[in-house]
């Protein structure tokens, strides 16, 4: 397909900017826009995007629907931030404005080149009304001196079709690009003409001119017909290769999402073009976490965020005008070739007041006094028996018709996340196995209006979930049977990221 050139000034741009400045106020005004994890300032916001560190800032771009609190003709967002913790809004990045990205700029990455910040994306046109067969994806790129305004490169499409052979011409999206050595790299999200998912690989020595190099992993049915926003990168001495498949069958408790998000550990050869690899492992095993992606902060160390959302939730928060928020960063680790995910340490500098509790006994319901609230983190250490049960609800109403339920359930060794009350939004329940440590459990959770996040122990499971109570449903409660105690509870208010 060739195409022809655009020139719309960044009118689209400035356009977009000017809606969302009439809508803003309804977003910000709502009671479920968290406060310290990031969503757009109105309207739609999915995959994160171009996840970088540039001139000394981290820039986050994402998915973005400027006019509706629903997915349509993807722009990117953008935002900010000098440490991962407080943040601010920038201009929208980029528009769908030309021949090739008409019908949406669609996910990609960023990458610093001779001290301008490049963006690599999917441009997307439809061709028809079947929107699984009826589009043309190209890989695109635009640049920045400043890391705020983008220009589009003339030599878009970079790459105009998919390669001939087992991959699926219509299905090839979401750039993720990184250096080694003289060479740059991207993997992109593809399928099989048998519908597997799979991911290609690239390389280029200018970041304009690529070449196909290889399939560098397809999985077999189990693993989806679609691989999304692939990632690879190192990891202490192996590699990662970050997938989201489309279309998993669910297996006992897990896989219960429209779609998934997990890692496959490795070897990467860039000689050859091939990843041998293990087994697939989720990354989150909650009900809301996709399309991760990552970058290095100052220390070295490998960040991840995900949309905190999924593509069949209901998302009351639509009527208030805004739609999606991400994850809080996390560092990832690796230890047993199993990857850790903990929210990063820097993150502590949003802590308000603590309130601390020792050796409280979880005998059925304990209350304690100002352990509540909408915004805060908590931390327990709880000490256990084999085959102990005790928890923790959150977001309940006084007279108990609205609750979110976190179980250890000792007897099958999982941590039980229960939405099925937990107001407006989907219910449901998921499960992740979970063992005593030393007899002993320790939980993070960051609650976030109309959101959670958990964490167990150092990093060996998260769980991320939204969830929509009422105003006034912000009690906390813990409870058990008598056989777990809580050797200590902190807890803390959080305060705003938005500078």
């Amino acid at each position: 397909m060739s195409y022809k050139p655009m020139d719309f000034s960044n009118d689209s741009i400035a356009r977009a900017e000017a809606y969302l400045e009439q809508v803003r106020p309804a977003a910000e005004a709502s009671r479920w826009k968290p406060k310290y994890h990031v969503s757009a300032p109105a309207n739609w916001l999915s995959d994160p995007n171009g996840f970088c560190r540039f001139k000394g800032e981290y820039h986050l771009f994402y998915q973005h629907h400027p006019y509706a609190p629903k997915w349509g003709n993807m722009y990117w967002g953008h935002m900010k931030s000098r440490d991962l913790v407080r943040w601010e809004h920038m201009p929208t990045a980029l528009a769908p404005d030309q021949d090739y990205d008409k019908d949406g700029c669609f996910s990609g990455s960023a990458m610093e080149k001779d001290g301008k910040l490049y963006l690599l994306y999917t441009g997307n046109v439809w061709t028809g009304s079947d929107w699984t067969r009826d589009l043309q994806q190209v890989q695109c790129a635009a640049v920045s001196e400043d890391g705020v305004t983008f220009t589009k490169v003339p030599q878009n499409p970079l790459i105009s079709s998919a390669p001939s052979g087992d991959i699926h011409p219509n299905h090839f999206r979401d750039p993720k690009v990184w250096r080694q050595g003289e060479y740059y790299y991207f993997v992109l999200g593809s399928r099989s003409r048998s519908d597997r998912g799979q991911a290609l690989l690239y390389r280029s020595s200018t970041l304009l001119d690529w070449e196909f190099v290889s399939i560098l992993a397809q999985g077999d049915a189990r693993l989806g017909y679609m691989w999304e926003c692939p990632d690879l990168f190192a990891l202490d001495d192996k590699h990662v290769l970050i997938i989201s498949p489309e279309g998993m069958a669910p297996e006992g408790d897990l896989y219960h999402n429209k779609s998934q998000s997990g890692y496959l550990v490795g070897k990467f050869d860039e000689e050859r073009g091939t990843f041998e690899h293990g087994d697939f492992h989720l990354l989150d095993y909650g009900f809301n976490f996709y399309a991760p992606q990552t970058t290095l902060d100052d220390q070295g160390r490998r960040v991840m965020v995900g949309w905190m959302s999924m593509w069949d939730d209901e998302m009351p928060e639509k009527a208030d005008q805004w739609a999606g928020m991400m994850t809080m960063p996390r560092v990832i680790t690796m230890k047993d070739n199993q990857v850790l995910s903990m929210p990063h340490p820097e993150l502590s500098q949003l802590r308000g007041a603590i309130i601390a509790y020792n050796d409280i006994t979880l005998i059925n319901e304990v209350n304690l006094e100002g352990v509540r609230g909408h915004c805060l983190e908590l931390e327990l250490k709880v000490r256990a028996e084999e085959g102990s049960v005790f928890g923790l609800k959150f977001g309940c109403s006084e007279d108990g018709t609205e609750e979110t339920v976190l179980t250890y359930d000792g007897r099958e060794g999982k941590l039980i996340l229960d939405r099925t009350r937990s107001g407006q939004g989907p219910g449901g329940v998921r499960k992740a196995p979970v063992q005593l440590r030393d007899g002993r459990l320790v939980l993070r959770i960051f609650i976030d209006q109309s959101c959670a996040e958990i964490f167990v122990g150092d990093g060996e499971l998260a769980m991320s979930a939204r969830f929509y109570p009422g105003e006034a449903s912000d009690r906390i409660v813990l409870f058990g049977d008598g056989s777990a105690v809580v050797e200590q509870l902190d807890k803390w208010e959080m305060n705003s990221c938005w500078l």
